[in-house]
């Protein structure tokens, strides 16, 4: 009996508890979605909708998640939530197309590090199984009006160490809001990324801390290797894809890895291919063109110097933040930031990216720097929206503010290009999202300390 009357009370206990969380859930409109608004109209504000003309004094209506409407006559829709804009301007979303967003939090700390594998070569490494969504770089990363990016393994960039492979795996492209991956992703596989050998002649001796040379002759062997080693992936690759389409599956072994290089064997997805070097840029686009594979190319510090190569076989470059130094010493300071409006002279499709975390803020004002040495104005803009969103397959949902596209929407008080802008609203998949972040915590904490006496 008195087990018994023990289990009722704790049925009746447990019974209770899950209805105070079941009351909290619905009836506290931070956290229920249904007591969301699904409806939002900008109103009188400066529209750049990167598909035409701006619009002087427009309205933008936001509907479950997608533009509505768009214009300079949209009427408010009743019951929409409206914000007044005046004075403010809207843009698309700003999209960095390269990042380790949620794969890598603090470099030191490798419990928080999932940026690459071991191994040279795994295709069948998807970026979005291993993004946080509760990484801290997220927010601040968001507040800077960046509601896209793409989570690319082994992508390098200033946060980057260890080991980068030659096939790093898959990228995956994500919203910067939501409790889980599966609610952030925004296509899970956009490029799968390869690391192009490169010729080195100097190795670093850490036991001396001194560099050595090495004869050309071993530099070529040790390249010529590995691109016989990716060659022979491709080919093995092809005849897979060969064997899954015509065989029957009992007749071969099932290979994970050379299963997800099927989608680029067949062209439905790209090669994000990373290179700086002129020489690795040109050897690159050759060995993409005998296979028959869609390129785009990463980095490309040497870009220009290829640039009627890239411009005839149509391919892409994603170009790496300016403010470093020249590849060569003999080059001018201002190679790296003169080199945006030289491949947009030449019709080379470019987009900016900040390739890491730490300053993926600063995608916008990376852009700018481009403007200051000729690249103008509406190209740099559209190179950090529309363009990475053309160059990944995403352009039919994102990069302009369109009717039926997804709301990935700022509004800010002036150019999101210039470093003293602040952005006051931003809109993710068509929901007003928190500004909030950990910089922005930290600056107020310190802001209020008390003066020493």
């Amino acid at each position: 009996m008195t087990l018994a009357l023990s289990f009722h009370r704790g049925l009746a206990n447990a019974r209770s508890f899950f209805c105070i969380l079941y009351l909290l859930y619905f009836l506290n409109p931070s956290s229920a979605s249904a007591q969301s608004p699904t409806t939002y109209a900008v109103t009188h504000a400066k529209i750049f909708t990167l598909a035409g003309a701006p619009i002087e004094d427009g309205t933008l209506v936001i509907r479950d998640g997608k533009i509505a409407a768009v214009g300079a006559s949209v009427e408010v829709p009743a019951g929409a939530q409206a914000i007044d804009a005046k004075g403010l301007q809207v843009y698309p979303g700003l999209f960095d197309p390269i990042t380790q967003m949620g794969l890598r939090e603090i470099g030191a700390v490798s419990a928080t590090v999932d940026s690459s594998e071991t191994g040279g070569y795994n295709p069948d490494v998807v970026a979005a199984t291993a993004v946080s969504p509760s990484s801290e770089h997220i927010p601040v990363t968001r507040a800077a009006g960046i509601t896209e990016v793409l989570a690319v393994p082994a992508s390098g960039g200033l946060d980057f160490s260890g080991p980068a492979g030659v096939i790093g795996g898959q990228a995956s492209a994500i919203h910067l809001s939501g409790w889980t991956i599966d609610e952030m992703l925004l296509k899970k596989s956009a490029a799968m990324a390869l690391n192009w050998p490169v010729i080195e002649t100097q190795t670093f001796d850490f036991t001396t801390f001194s560099r050595k040379e090495k004869p050309y002759t071993e530099a070529k062997q040790e390249y010529d290797k590995q691109v016989n080693e990716i060659t022979d992936w491709v080919e093995r690759a092809r005849h897979y894809a060969q064997a899954m389409e015509k065989g029957s599956s009992a007749k071969y072994n099932r290979d994970l890895k050379l299963e997800a290089l099927a989608p680029v064997i067949r062209g439905e997805l790209p090669l994000l291919v990373f290179a700086d070097r002129s020489r690795e840029i040109r050897n690159a686009v050759d060995f993409c063109d005998k296979q028959n594979l869609k390129m785009i190319l990463a980095g490309g510090a040497e870009a220009y110097k290829a640039k009627d190569l890239l411009r005839s076989k149509d391919i892409s470059v994603i170009l790496r933040p300016m403010l470093m130094l020249p590849l060569d010493e003999d080059d001018p300071y201002d190679r790296l930031l003169t080199q945006p409006a030289e491949l947009a002279a030449a019709g080379v499709k470019f987009a900016f990216a900040s390739f890491d975390n730490s300053f993926a803020r600063r995608l916008g004002q990376n852009a700018a720097n481009a403007v200051a040495y000729g690249l103008p104005h509406e190209e740099a803009l559209k190179a950090v929206t529309l363009y990475p969103a053309q160059i990944f397959g995403l352009a039919n949902q994102i990069g302009t503010l369109e009717q039926g596209k997804l709301a990935n929407i700022i509004v800010t008080n002036g150019d999101p290009l210039e470093l003293t802008t602040d952005v006051k609203y931003l809109f993710i998949k068509g929901q007003l999202t928190s500004l909030d972040n950990r910089h922005l915590r930290l600056y107020e904490k310190y802001a209020k300390r008390p003066k020493a006496q």
